[in-house]
């Protein structure tokens, strides 16, 4: 019996925590406390695979090492037999984690491709303009994928990897996290289960969080479109593909307004300079210190490809700002991603969704209101409240998870579960159900641009 059963047996035990010398335990030792099962959502279709599913990864960068990590933790599911990417000490790193022959580290996608399979499947964790080429020679060769989102950073590539994987067969599944995790599967499960009544509206927000903003979409990779993807795509395809999947209807229309109003020359302070390193006489006072983000708070280091040896973190770091995109001053990048913007979404049925996407807030966590015949929930990815419209009861649903909202390795096994039993229907974000959310994007991008209502269409 999970954990999840256990609960529902009575209303009390839903607000069930484990409290020892007054801390609050997260629901994984409640369960090991009281002997349960700890995952609350483990799928009945989940079957002991007779042999770990093997797989090259192709891109070991932040999100490819931590779908990398499911295998570390779940050897007999999964084992990491090859990777490639072009930095060195991304490779050899994620080599040394999963024991990786020497003669299967290949400093280019291509390499993988030139001889014989390698593995049962390849997940492609590459920059977004590398998705589709790599991703149409695995299918070709007869590998199953896991595809990091944005699927591709164009409409027309998208719907080349969806028509090449109906002809060959291949399962394709896509990083879709967020239908993974316990917040929106509650969520889900009390819409189909008619505990609102029928859904007539919904409200959602992505706050990105105003340093996420500066580090992602203004200095780091994604923060030019041409170069990348749209914001709305590389950011929020997660988020028009959970409300997709929330109203369960094919979106009709899209329209959009948003620009890039702060991250630009017009805003540099009096005494800014090219770089924080360059004697910035605001730089103490700026909330986008790449000196303060980087060097003294110590967020987001994962681009610096730091040395085991922490005492070498400062001089590391200290050289990367004086050096890379990640030390200059955010008033003066190459950026055109809009720091805000909002898309409305009419679908088929009738069911209207707002959605925004912000910068310039202090908090990350995606926040949710959705509106019934029958009752409403307002909810903020570790929690909800559905209250009931005829009655005014509220009731509350609540867990702790981690910024993706727990959804990452569940996402994974199910992949793998899937390419195992050779068996799609294990997928909740196949390629097929992924495919419309990226639609959405671009007739939001295209809105954006021309001051259009966009039409989505399959």
């Amino acid at each position: 019996m999970s954990l999840r059963q256990f609960m529902s047996l009575r209303p009390l035990t839903r607000a069930l925590t484990a409290v020892k010398d007054g801390v609050v335990h997260g629901w994984s030792e409640t369960a090991r406390t009281l002997g349960l099962q700890e995952d609350l959502y483990a799928n009945p279709l989940h079957r002991p695979l007779e042999r770990p599913v093997t797989v090259v990864l192709i891109g070991a960068g932040h999100r490819g090492t931590i779908y990398a990590n499911f295998a570390a933790r779940n050897p007999t599911e999964m084992r990491v037999v090859a990777v490639a990417d072009p930095n060195r000490h991304r490779r050899d790193r994620l080599a040394r984690l999963h024991g990786i022959a020497p003669e299967r580290c290949f400093d280019s996608w291509e390499q993988v491709f030139e001889g014989a399979r390698l593995a049962d499947a390849v997940i492609i964790a590459t920059p977004d303009p590398l998705h589709s080429a790599p991703c149409l020679r695995a299918l070709d060769q007869g590998y199953d994928v896991l595809l990091e989102k944005p699927i591709a950073p164009t409409e027309a590539e998208c719907r080349a990897i969806l028509a090449k994987a109906h002809a060959t067969g291949r399962l394709v599944g896509v990083c879709h996290v967020l239908r993974y995790t316990p917040y929106f599967r509650e969520l889900k499960a009390l819409l189909d289960k008619g505990l609102i009544g029928e859904l007539i509206s919904m409200q959602h927000l992505e706050p990105i969080e105003h340093v996420h903003m500066s580090h992602s979409y203004v200095r780091g990779l994604w923060r030019n479109s041409a170069n990348s993807t749209p914001i709305i795509l590389a950011k929020s395809c997660h988020d028009t593909d959970i409300i997709r999947w929330l109203v369960g209807d094919h979106a009709d229309n899209v329209h959009c307004f948003g620009n890039l109003k702060w991250f630009t020359d017009a805003n540099a302070p009096e005494g800014s300079t090219e770089r924080c390193t360059d004697g910035c006489a605001v730089e103490h006072e700026c909330p986008y210190s790449a000196l303060q983000i980087y060097l003294r708070d110590r967020k987001r280091l994962y681009v610096f490809d730091l040395p085991e040896d922490s005492t070498l973190w400062d001089a590391t770091i200290l050289q990367a700002l004086k050096t890379t995109d990640y030390g200059r001053c955010v008033y003066r990048m190459d950026n055109d991603q809009p720091d805000h913007l909002t898309v409305n979404i009419l679908f088929r049925n009738g069911v209207t969704a707002a959605f925004s996407m912000e910068a310039f807030v202090s908090y990350e966590g995606r926040r949710t209101r959705i509106m019934g015949s029958l009752g409403d929930v307002t909810g903020d990815m570790e929690s909800f409240t559905l209250t009931t419209f005829k009655t005014g009861q509220r009731r509350t649903w609540r867990m702790k998870t981690d910024a993706h909202g727990g959804g990452d390795h569940p996402m994974v096994r199910d992949w793998v579960q899937a390419v195992g039993q050779q068996n799609p229907a294990l997928l909740s974000s196949p390629i097929d159900a992924s495919v419309e959310s990226h639609l959405m994007a671009f007739a939001a991008e295209r809105s954006r641009l021309q001051r259009t209502i966009e039409d989505v269409r399959l």
